[in-house]
């Protein structure tokens, strides 16, 4: 088995160095392609916000509507519509903090300002040791 895995890991090398060997010219054995910025990472995130979920609520919003529209907007007259609409949203309000304190605390993905403030306070080494 041990023996397997070294062959599969010398074949591997192999792989590498000779895409290694095309990516140099020839004739100055110096690398063909020059990157344009720095192989470093950077001490920030981009801001991208995170993907929203489903909607919720939709049926109770649209229920609430429609006694609006047949009751001529008056609110005293949809109050029981009102008050599953408030707490149906309340809910859904309590699920998404759950759930967001859960994606942190479980190791899940990190939100960019988190990432952010993580990288400035431990920045990238510019300098070798």
């Amino acid at each position: 088995m041990a023996a397997a895995g070294g062959a599969a890991g010398g074949a591997a090398g192999v792989l590498i160095q000779e895409k290694v060997s095309r990516l140099i010219s020839k004739q100055n054995r110096k690398p063909v392609l020059k990157p344009n910025r720095p192989l470093t990472l950077r001490d920030a995130v981009a801001n991208r916000k995170l993907k929203k979920g489903e909607a919720t609520c939709v049926t109770e919003m649209s229920v609430l509507m429609a006694c609006w529209k047949l009751n001529n907007f008056v609110d005293g007259l949809c109050s029981q519509e009102m008050e599953s609409f408030y707490t149906c949203v309340d809910k859904a309000q309590s699920s998404m903090k759950n759930k967001s304190d859960q994606n942190i605390l479980q190791g899940g993905r990190l939100p960019p300002k988190h990432a952010t403030s993580l990288l400035k306070r431990y920045p990238n080494q510019t300098c070798e040791i």
